[in-house]
């Protein structure tokens, strides 16, 4: 299938033209690899076997991109982006890799900075601040800051590869965004260059401080003036449309740059997946982790009645809640995966993860108990348990940690796949929701296990997808418009967690309307003129049905092998 790559003609933004995929190296390639070469002290990697390892992330899709660079520090980075400027190459910033929804891969210059560029430049403890490179790795960042009882507080399931520029990129989250928000809650400062390399520092400004900027001769004050129309020009379509719920992750942050908000500019960019600016450092905020942890899990008849709780459970201010269904359960048992550790869930179908914090294990473990027996009053209240053996808590939250490896090829199961796992709503109306979308899952002929961010309303699955038929792929897109509606309607985002990517870049009319679709699209433009930050990405989007991994035509070789696995279904 050709690709399609976005290009700037004749001044018209999202002007798009095919190409075949081999035209994707262009001439270019081999010289811009040599320039680089030259002029970069990191590695530059242009030959098949990088390139092959960079055409995926997480997601379904695949794009193979020109070439690779590993930067050893910020003048690499910005020399990169000079010479690709030069040849008109496309630049996508990289982090783990891990992304869902098809942000980290694309026909362009892959940047990945987490081989050279990890390091943690100032850890300020009494500010409770961070300067950070953007290859370093969440566990490094943690590592260090809980030598001073402190955390970057959002969290990931790949909390132990995740790169804080990816997950500035993605917006991310975790179990423990119920205590201290979204990655973007948590950033105060941005360093960042431009495609047409323009260097900022960016933060919160203010009204009068974005004006003075405003004023200044350049493209920094052409790109505060070009904010402040934007924003007062769709102001009033912003404060209706936006959801104002805790998983928001779709769209541009726009809210941000609003009066009442502070004009925070480096929060607007925050979740922006490479489409916008390449940043270089940032300075994030750290907060106070509870040395000391309990953990209650409950169990309910089924995930919906576990989900009609979620606002009960909150008033008691745990620091994570998190739900898992009875089909997951079954699923590990299917694959083999922590089946002893299974026997430690209390009776029941649908669970809650409900962890309480202390500054010392009596305070931790009293919490939680307060919190049992206001539960125990109820007419029919869940069956509970509190793990005082630290050996038992941690295998509970291993299974949690577990739940998408739990999900994937398992035996006697179809195959499932993303492309909706990420769906979030306001906490109060989960139960409903998830009833509405199961109805949904059935009338499609779909199927999958459900667990996630209860505490704030963000679901994760994977359905069974067929993803290697025209018929199979005509009922994705149906599906997905028909789901992007659903959630729609109860007031949530199309993503929660893993962002728009390709995924669901397609979709964001269904979710913000046509007029705020263009303000993204104008947004973009001012900060990428030229369309060459992760092109196709967020706005003037693929479809979620081009570039897939595998496709109508997907016919890989099929070699003599001599295992069979025939237990696990061929895998």
């Amino acid at each position: 299938m050709a690709a399609l790559v976005h290009i700037h003609e004749s001044g018209e933004p999202g002007r798009a033209t095919r190409v075949r995929p081999g035209d994707t190296q262009k001439s270019y390639a081999g010289e811009l690899a040599a320039e680089l070469g030259r002029r970069v002290k990191g590695e530059v990697r242009f030959d098949d076997g990088s390139r092959a390892l960079y055409a995926t992330d997480g997601s379904n899709y695949r794009q193979t991109p020109i070439g690779v660079v590993l930067p050893k520090d910020t003048e690499d980075i910005v020399e990169t982006m000079a010479l690709c400027r030069r040849f008109g190459a496309p630049v996508l910033a990289r982090g783990g890799g891990t992304s869902l929804a098809g942000q980290c891969c694309n026909v362009a210059v892959v940047i990945d900075c987490s081989k050279y560029m990890r390091g943690v430049l100032e850890l300020d403890s009494k500010r409770k601040l961070a300067r950070v490179q953007p290859g370093i790795v969440l566990d490094q960042l943690n590592a260090e800051a809980g030598k001073c009882n402190l955390i970057f507080a959002p969290d990931p399931a790949t909390h132990s590869h995740c790169t804080l520029g990816g997950m500035i990129g993605n917006n991310s989250c975790g179990v423990h965004s119920v205590m201290a928000g979204k990655t973007d809650d948590n950033v105060e400062e941005l360093d960042l260059v431009t495609y047409d390399g323009v260097r900022m520092r960016v933060g919160k400004t203010g009204e009068e401080q974005a004006k003075a900027l405003a004023r200044k001769d350049g493209r920094e004050g052409e790109i505060y003036r070009g904010m402040l129309a934007l924003r007062d020009r769709y102001a009033d379509l912003i404060r209706a449309r936006f959801p104002n719920i805790p998983r928001r992750v779709s769209g541009y942050n726009l809210d941000r740059l609003l009066p009442e908000r502070g004009f925070d500019v480096a929060k607007a960019l925050v979740g922006s997946e490479s489409t916008l600016v390449f940043v270089l450092e940032a300075k994030v905020r750290l907060v106070y982790s509870p040395p000391f942890r309990a953990l209650v899990v409950l169990g309910y008849p089924d995930i919906y009645q576990a989900a009609d709780h979620i606002i009960e459970i909150l008033e008691h201010k745990p620091i994570g809640l998190e739900g898992m269904d009875d089909m997951l359960v079954e699923n590990m048992r299917k694959k083999g995966l922590h089946v002893p550790d299974l026997t430690y869930l209390p009776d029941g179908k649908g669970w809650l993860l409900v962890e309480f914090g202390g500054e010392d294990q009596k305070e931790a473990d009293h919490e939680a108990r307060r919190f049992m027996k206001r539960l125990s009053r109820d007419p029919q209240p869940p069956s509970m348990k509190l793990y005082e053996d630290k050996e038992e808590e941690g295998r509970v939250w291993q299974l949690r940690r577990s739940c998408l490896g739990a999900t994937a090829f398992v035996p006697g199961e179809p195959v499932t796949w993303e492309g909706w796992e990420d769906s979030a709503v306001p906490p109060d109306k989960l139960g409903s929701y998830l009833r509405e979308m199961c109805d949904l899952y059935h009338k499609y002929g779909y199927r999958g296990a459900l667990y996630g961010h209860f505490g704030q309303g963000c679901v994760h699955t994977r359905l069974n997808f067929d993803f290697n038929s025209a018929e199979g792929i005509d009922k994705y897109r149906r599906f997905v418009h028909e789901a992007a509606h659903t959630v729609v309607r109860y007031g949530g985002s199309l993503s929660g967690e893993h962002g728009d990517g390709q995924s669901r870049a397609e979709l964001l009319p269904i979710m913000f309307g046509k007029e705020l679709v263009q303000a993204f699209n104008e947004f973009k433009t001012l900060w990428d003129p030229d369309l060459k930050m992760n092109p196709g990405k967020v706005v003037y989007p693929y479809r979620v049905d081009e570039n897939l991994r595998h496709g109508a035509d997907y016919n890989p070789p099929q070699p003599q092998t001599h295992f069979a696995f025939r237990e696990e279904g061929g895998w």
